[in-house]
C-alpha cells in the first residue's frame, strides 16, 4: 500500500495533467463552457492537483498569459488593421481574383498551400496567419465555399514551415542541440514538408468538401469586400499584393541577415524593421498610403471596417492568452519531462523516441516550439551515444518536429487562434484544425523513416 501511495505521488503532475486536459476538453465541449473561463479554471485546478504551492500557480498563469500576448496582441491588433484596408478598399478581393484566375478552386487550394508554405518559412505560423486571412476568407466568397477549404491549406503550409524548415527558431533550436546541420535539415524538411502539406492540407480540404465534413458556409458576418459588379481592378490587386509581401519581404531579409552572420549597421537595421512589429506596422502605413479612401464615402466604410477588425481581437486575445496561461502551468509542473524519461526508458531507437517525446509533450502541455526543444534536449545524449551520422541527425530533427506538430489541441494557443479566425466550435475545430496538424505530423515522421531505410 505503501508502495502505490509513492508511485502515484511520483506521478502527481502527470495524473494532474491528465485530468486536467480531460477536464477542460468536457468542460469546453459537453458542457459548453466559455473557453477563457475554462482554460483558465483547468489552469488553476491543475496546477494545485499537481502539486505546484498557490502562489507558483498564480505566477504560471501571469508568466504564459503575458508571454503568449506579449508577442501575439501587437501582431493581432496590426494585422486587424492591415485586414482592414485590404478588405475596405477591395483589395482582398481583387487580389484573391488574381489568385484564382481561370484556375478552378480547386486549384486554387493546392496555390494556397504552397503560399502557406513559402511565406511561413521565415515568418511565424500566427504571423502567417494574419497576413493570409483576408485572402482565405475572399476566395471563399468568390467560391462560396467554408474559408477552410482555402485555409486548411494555408494552415497546413504554415505548420509545416513553422517546425520543419529553418530559419524557424524551433527547428534552428532542435538542430543546434542535436549538432544537425541546418543544410541537410532544410533539404530533409522540404522532403518530409511537402508531402506533408499535400495530404494535411488540400487534399483534407478536397475530400472535407466532397464529404460534407466542412461547415456551411456563412458570411452574414462579414462585411466588405464583397463582389459587387465582378470587374477586378488589376491594379488593386498589385497594390494589395505589396501591402502583403512587404513584411514578409523584410522579415525573410532580417532571417537570411541573421543566418549569414552579417554584422554592422546594415545587419543591425535589417533585424529592427525585419521584427515582425516593426514590419507589419510599415505594411499598415503602406496600405494607408496606397489603399487609402479616395473619397467620404470611402472613408466612411474604411472607418467601419477598422472599427469592426478590432471587434473579434478582444476574444482571440483572451482566449489565446489563457492557452497560454494553461500551457505554462502544464510545463511548470515537469509533467512534460516525467514523460520524456519514461518513455527513454523504453529502449526505443532515437528516431521514434524524438517523434514521441515531442508527441507526449505537445499533447501535455500544447506549445510546438516547447515540445520540440523538451525532446531535443532528451534525446540529445542518446544521439551522441548512437554516433548518428549527418543525415540521421536531420531526419531526428524532423522526427521530433513532426512529433511536435501533431494533434494541436485546446492547451495550443494556435488551436484558439484557428478557433476565433475561422468562428468554429470548439469541436468543429478539432475536426478540422486538430485532424489536418495530426496529418502534418504523421505525414512527416513517415517520409523521415522512410529516408532513414535508404541512407
Amino acid at each position: 500500500m505503501t508502495d502505490l501511495l509513492e508511485a502515484v505521488q511520483q506521478s502527481r503532475p502527470l495524473l494532474a495533467t491528465l485530468a486536467g486536459v480531460a477536464g477542460l476538453l468536457f468542460l469546453i465541449i459537453h458542457r459548453r463552457v466559455n473557453a477563457f473561463t475554462a482554460l483558465i479554471g483547468a489552469a488553476l485546478a491543475t496546477g494545485l492537483a499537481a502539486g505546484l504551492a498557490p502562489a507558483e500557480v498564480i505566477t504560471s498563469i501571469s508568466d504564459g498569459f503575458g508571454g503568449v500576448l506579449g508577442f501575439i496582441a501587437v501582431i493581432v491588433g496590426l494585422g486587424a488593421i492591415l485586414g482592414a484596408y485590404l478588405e475596405a478598399s477591395g483589395g482582398a478581393r481583387a487580389l484573391a481574383s488574381a489568385v484564382i484566375g481561370r484556375k478552378d478552386s480547386a486549384a486554387a487550394s493546392w496555390a494556397m498551400g504552397l503560399v502557406g508554405l513559402v511565406i511561413a518559412i521565415p515568418v511565424f505560423f500566427d504571423v502567417g496567419l494574419v497576413l493570409l486571412f483576408p485572402l482565405i476568407l475572399s476566395l471563399g466568397r468568390k467560391a462560396s465555399k467554408h474559408p477552410l477549404y482555402f485555409g486548411l491549406p494555408v494552415l497546413a503550409g504554415l505548420a509545416v514551415a513553422h517546425a520543419f524548415i529553418p530559419p524557424t527558431p524551433g527547428p534552428v533550436a532542435v538542430a543546434e542541440i542535436l549538432s544537425a546541420d541546418i543544410g541537410l535539415v532544410i533539404v530533409c524538411g522540404l522532403a518530409a514538408g511537402i508531402p506533408a502539406m499535400v495530404v494535411a492540407g488540400p487534399v483534407l480540404a478536397q475530400i472535407s468538401h466532397a464529404r460534407g465534413w466542412l461547415p456551411n458556409p456563412d458570411f452574414s458576418q462579414v462585411e466588405g469586400d464583397a463582389d459587387t459588379d465582378g470587374v477586378v481592378d488589376t491594379s488593386k490587386a498589385f497594390t494589395a499584393a505589396i501591402a502583403i509581401l512587404v513584411p514578409v519581404v523584410l522579415i525573410v531579409a532580417a532571417a537570411l541577415a541573421s543566418a549569414l552572420g552579417w554584422r554592422g549597421a546594415l545587419s543591425e537595421a535589417l533585424a529592427f524593421v525585419g521584427h515582425p512589429f516593426v514590419a507589419l506596422l510599415i505594411a499598415c502605413a503602406l496600405a494607408a498610403l496606397i489603399l487609402g479612401a479616395d473619397n467620404e464615402e470611402d472613408r466612411v466604410r474604411l472607418q467601419d471596417t477598422l472599427a469592426r477588425a478590432f471587434e473579434p481581437t478582444a476574444v482571440i486575445l483572451l482566449v489565446t492568452g489563457a492557452g497560454g496561461a494553461f500551457k505554462q502551468v502544464l510545463v511548470d509542473t515537469g509533467a512534460g519531462a516525467m514523460l520524456a524519461e519514461n518513455l527513454l526508458g523504453w529502449g526505443i531507437t532515437p528516431l521514434i523516441a524524438g517523434f514521441l517525446l515531442a508527441l507526449m509533450v505537445r499533447v501535455a502541455q500544447g506549445s510546438a516550439t516547447v515540445a520540440m526543444l523538451t525532446a531535443a534536449g532528451l534525446i540529445a545524449p542518446v544521439a551522441a551515444a548512437a554516433q548518428m551520422s549527418g543525415i540521421d541527425l536531420a531526419l531526428l530533427t524532423i522526427a521530433i518536429a513532426s512529433g511536435a506538430s501533431m494533434v494541436s489541441h485546446v492547451n495550443d494557443s494556435g488551436f484558439w487562434l484557428v478557433s476565433r479566425y475561422f468562428q468554429l466550435s470548439a469541436g468543429e475545430t478539432l475536426r478540422s484544425w486538430t485532424i489536418a496538424s495530426t496529418l502534418v505530423g504523421l505525414v512527416g515522421f513517415v517520409v523521415a523513416m522512410l529516408i532513414s531505410l535508404f541512407t
